[in-house]
């Protein structure tokens, strides 16, 4: 099963946007809507690069 910590995901944003970001239970990802970017979670841990990113 998925999941991230909730606290975790009240304190990240994007470092694009700097605005909240939403996680995709179905891709394991971190959204954020502003930027248009899926950013990944390997192994519970987010990847908050710009360049490892995916676009939406």
């Amino acid at each position: 099963m998925n999941s991230i910590d909730k606290k975790l995901l009240e304190i990240l944003v994007c470092p694009n946007s700097k605005k909240p970001l939403t996680f995709n239970e179905e891709t394991n990802e971190l959204v954020c809507k502003e930027s248009g970017l899926a950013y990944p979670i390997k192994d519970g841990i987010p990847i908050m690069l710009p360049e490892k990113a995916r676009k939406i």
